[in-house]
C-alpha cells in the first residue's frame, strides 16, 4: 500500500476526481491512514464511493460545490460543507486557495510514448486545480481512455503513482417515465435542427435526450455527457457540423455513464475541456445558436428557480446551470428550465421559492416547461408570466395558485 504519509500532512488541503474518474484506490488509502495524518479537509465533486459514504471519519472534513450523488447522504447528516458557487468559479477559487489544494488525487490513462498521461474522462475542474497543487498522486488505470481536447500531464509531474487494472465507476441509471417523456416531447419542440445544446444530470436529462433523436446536426457543449450522447451521434442527430466553435466536436467535461460509454469515447468526435473553458461565459458567448437546458427542483410564479434545497434539505447544487442559462438567455438561441409539475402531490410550482434560495434568476429563462405545456417568458412582464407559468401547473394545484394570483 501507497503511504500516503510521506506526502500528505496534517491540516493539509487534499481534493480528488470526481465521477467514474474518482481514483478510488487511492481515496481508500486515505481512509486507511487518516489516523496516522488527520485533520485533512478534502473537496470531491460527485461521488458514488460507497466506502467514503460509510467511513467518514470526523477528522476528514468535506467540502463541494453541491450535495449531488452520494454527498447528498453525507449533507444530510451534517457531515459536507457545500460552497454555493458557480461552477465557472471553481478555477478561480482553486486559484485563490479558497478550497483545498496542498494535494491532489487523480486518475489517468497510462502515458504514452513520450511519457504523458491523460486525465481521459474526468477533466472538469481537476485540470484547472493540477495548476496550483503542490503534490499529485496518481491512479495510472489501464482501463482509462485517453482523451483530447486538454493537454497531458508528464509522468514528472507525480509525487507517486499506484497502477490498476479495473473499470471505471458506473454511474447510476436513471428511470425514465412516461411523465419525464411528455416533458421531453415539449423540450424538444423548443429546440431546433443545427442547435448546440447543452444538458443537465439527471432523469429528465436523458428523456430529453431521447426526444432529439429526430433532429439533424446539433451541436452538443455540456458540462458532462452520458450515454445519451451515444444514440444521437449514431442517427446523426449530433454532428456539431454548424457549431460556431469546435465545429464537429463534442464538448464536455467529464463522462458519466457505464461500460458502453466509455468503450466507445475513443470513436466519439469528442473533446474533453477544463471547466475554464466549458463553463466560461467568453467561449459560451460564441455560441449563437446556444440552448440551455436544465432541469429544476422548484419555481415560482414569476420563473425564479431553485435547483438546490428541498424541505429545508440541501439535495442538489448551482452547479453550470446559472452559468449556461444566462448564456442561453444573453448570448445563445434560448434558455430552457423543465421540471416535473408535481413531487409527491406538491406543486412544484409555487407561489414564492419554499426554500427562499435563487440558484438561477427569472431574468435568465426563457422558457418553462413541465408535463402540461411550456410557458415563453421572455418579454413578458410579470403579470403576464404569472399567468403563463400558472396554466403549466398541476391542474389540482391551479386553483390554489390562483388565490395566491388574487392576492397579488
Amino acid at each position: 500500500m501507497l503511504d500516503l504519509s510521506k506526502y500528505i500532512s496534517p491540516g493539509d488541503g487534499v481534493w480528488w476526481s470526481q465521477l467514474g474518474a474518482e481514483p478510488e484506490p487511492l481515496v481508500h488509502a486515505l481512509l486507511d491512514q487518516l489516523d496516522e495524518i488527520e485533520p485533512i479537509r478534502a473537496f470531491v465533486g460527485i461521488t458514488w464511493n460507497e466506502r467514503l459514504l460509510q467511513d467518514l471519519r470526523p477528522s476528514l472534513g468535506l467540502v463541494s460545490y453541491g450535495a449531488l450523488g452520494g454527498l447528498r447522504s453525507i449533507k444530510e447528516a451534517g457531515r459536507l460543507s457545500v460552497i454555493p458557487c458557480n461552477y465557472s468559479s471553481l478555477p478561480r477559487l482553486f486559484a485563490a486557495g479558497r478550497l483545498p489544494s496542498d494535494v491532489g488525487l487523480v486518475q489517468v490513462s497510462p502515458p504514452d510514448s513520450n511519457g504523458l498521461c491523460s486525465l481521459g474522462i474526468g477533466v472538469d475542474y481537476v485540470a484547472d486545480a493540477i495548476a496550483h497543487t503542490r503534490t499529485l498522486i496518481a491512479e495510472i488505470n489501464a482501463r482509462m481512455p485517453p482523451t483530447s481536447g486538454t493537454p497531458r500531464i508528464p509522468l514528472s509531474r507525480f509525487s507517486a503513482v499506484v497502477e490498476t487494472d479495473r473499470p471505471l465507476t458506473n454511474a447510476p441509471r436513471y428511470k425514465v417515465g412516461d411523465v419525464e417523456r411528455q416533458i421531453a416531447r415539449h423540450v424538444a419542440t423548443l429546440v431546433e435542427d443545427r442547435d448546440t445544446i447543452q444538458v443537465g444530470v439527471g432523469v429528465l436529462p436523458e428523456a430529453v435526450m431521447e426526444a432529439l433523436t429526430s433532429h439533424r446536426d446539433l451541436g452538443f457543449h455540456s458540462g458532462t455527457v452520458s450515454e445519451g450522447i451515444l444514440d444521437l451521434v449514431d442517427c446523426g442527430a449530433v454532428t456539431g457540423a454548424f457549431k460556431e466553435i469546435n465545429r464537429g466536436k463534442i464538448v464536455t467535461g467529464s463522462a458519466q455513464g457505464g461500460a458502453k460509454l466509455y468503450n466507445r469515447i475513443h470513436e466519439l468526435p469528442i473533446e474533453f475541456k477544463p471547466a475554464s473553458y466549458t463553463h466560461s461565459s467568453q467561449v459560451l458567448g460564441n455560441l449563437r445558436s446556444f440552448v440551455s437546458i436544465n432541469s429544476a427542483i422548484e419555481v415560482d410564479l414569476t420563473g425564479q428557480v431553485g435547483s438546490e434545497i428541498r424541505r429545508g434539505v440541501y439535495v442538489g447544487a448551482v452547479g453550470g446551470q446559472a452559468d449556461f442559462s444566462r448564456a442561453g438567455a444573453s448570448t445563445g438561441a434560448r434558455s430552457i428550465i423543465a421540471l416535473r409539475s408535481t413531487w409527491h402531490g406538491e406543486s412544484n410550482i409555487k407561489p414564492a421559492l419554499e426554500s427562499g434560495v435563487v440558484t438561477t434568476p427569472r431574468s435568465d429563462i426563457d422558457f418553462l416547461v413541465t408535463e402540461y405545456g411550456v410557458a415563453e417568458l421572455r418579454g413578458c412582464d410579470v403579470d403576464e408570466r404569472v399567468r403563463r407559468i400558472a396554466n403549466i401547473a398541476a391542474p389540482e394545484h391551479r386553483d390554489q395558485l390562483a388565490q395566491s394570483i388574487a392576492k397579488r
